[in-house]
């Protein structure tokens, strides 16, 4: 195995000066290519590798991040994603990217030298990659933390397994991490690796069209968010609550923090421990707990 692609430092920006580009890489197992060229930003950007690997059962085109994410960035030109076939990286004649397991059992298990032939091709062509990651049901889960994490990173590879998995060397020999959207199972890793290409492209600037909207996004602060209404005023009955209609833009903020941690204490109590709460959370908070007192 050739050493840049255990080499995981001194990562290279795309682009000149401090206006590299951001960039996306997808592995499956059909031809289709996607290129979005990103324009230049005032700030240094990283670059953000995600390889889509898939199996011949899959067909990779239906999962083009542009038929999911609605960002404005797709439509400017600020991505740049590429999806490559894995079964190029193979040297028999079947193109096989899979073999039974060793000690026997069902399914068949992602051979290593595709993977890292693939990784090792990225690496020569576009830069070697500050993280590697294999989405994986044994990995870590995948929170709105992880995705800021990841926004910071130059250049990442997303390792797409299906089958029973990948060869365990393969992680091994890329230093890659694992990474799970949750408890269960799907057919392969290329869904997961579109959601997070969606998740974590929205958080560089210029994606976005309206970055407040991110900043308030549920998760910025660790709090689930607050309540959203627009017109009519009233619908089916139901009237959209007085204060928003007021035009107290203090009393309008306020209620959004308040309706967001008693949403948060309702269906997510696990998260307010961990919330980054100011001066005025922990004061309505202490409202909403004496209110709920018997």
């Amino acid at each position: 195995m050739s050493q840049n692609v255990l080499e995981r430092n001194n990562v290279k920006v795309m682009g000149k000066g401090t206006q590299p580009m951001l960039f996306a890489h997808g592995f499956g197992c059909d031809q289709n290519m996607w290129r979005f060229v990103a324009p230049a930003f005032e700030q240094e950007y990283q670059i953000v590798l995600f390889d889509y690997v898939g199996s011949g059962q899959s067909d990779i085109a239906a999962y083009d991040p542009r038929r999911y994410a609605r960002l404005d960035g797709y439509a400017d030109d600020v991505l740049d994603v590429q999806v490559h076939d894995l079964r190029d990286y193979t040297t028999d004649r079947h193109r096989s990217v899979d073999d039974v397991p060793y000690g026997g059992g069902p399914g068949m298990v992602m051979k290593p030298e595709p993977l890292v032939r693939a990784v090792e091709r990225i690496t020569t062509t576009r830069g070697r990659p500050d993280a590697v990651i294999l989405l994986s049901p044994q990995g870590m889960r995948f929170t709105q933390g992880e995705a800021v994490r990841l926004s910071r990173h130059a250049h990442i590879v997303l390792l797409c397994g299906r089958y029973e998995g990948l060869d365990e060397r393969v992680p091994e020999l890329l230093g890659a991490e694992e990474i799970s959207l949750g408890d269960f199972v799907v057919s392969g890793g290329e869904l997961p690796a579109v959601i997070i290409v969606d998740a974590v492209s929205r958080l560089v600037p210029g994606v976005v069209g309206d970055q407040q909207s991110v900043a308030e996004d549920s998760f910025a602060r660790g709090l689930l968010d607050h309540p959203h209404y627009t017109r009519p005023a009233e619908f089916a009955g139901r009237k959209v609550p007085e204060v928003l209609l007021s035009g107290h833009h203090a009393d309008v903020r306020r209620w959004r923090k308040r309706t967001a941690l008693e949403r948060t204490l309702e269906r997510r109590p696990d998260l307010i421990e961990h919330a980054a709460l100011d001066d005025e959370d922990r004061e309505l908070l202490d409202e909403i707990m004496k209110e709920r007192k018997p």
